[in-house]
């Protein structure tokens, strides 16, 4: 088994619900690493080209960067939770590269602080 890992950062805030209470908006440089993983490399001897990765990855984050979470989608209508983050960006992440097959994403709003979404 192969696998491949792209690290990108964003600025975003936002403000979670935890058990009713809302916390007050407060901002992160979020951390993601994408791992993409399969069996077989191409012609090239490549599994999937970084570039790639990076470019739909960077495609995704872009309307989150430098704004308010809980008021960008689809995270106006879901709490902007890291563990939501993930799986928001693996799916997008996912359903943009087609064959090559996403291990996991993880995020990180806070040194020590790692959420991880495996599809």
């Amino acid at each position: 088994m192969y696998t491949i890992a792209v690290h990108r950062e964003f600025c975003a805030a936002h403000s979670l619900t935890i058990g009713g209470h809302v916390e007050p908006l407060h901002g992160h440089n979020w951390k993601v690493e994408a791992v993409i993983e399969g069996e077989r490399l191409d012609d090239d001897g490549l599994l999937c080209d970084f570039h790639a990765v990076e470019a739909v990855l960077d495609e995704i984050i872009a309307r989150f960067n430098n704004q308010n979470l809980n008021e960008t989608a689809p995270f106006d209508r879901l709490n902007p939770s890291a563990e939501h983050v993930a799986r928001h960006l693996a799916e997008g992440l996912q359903n943009a590269l087609g064959s090559a097959k996403v291990a996991s994403v993880s995020v990180s709003e806070a040194p020590g602080c790692v959420a991880t979404y495996r599809p």
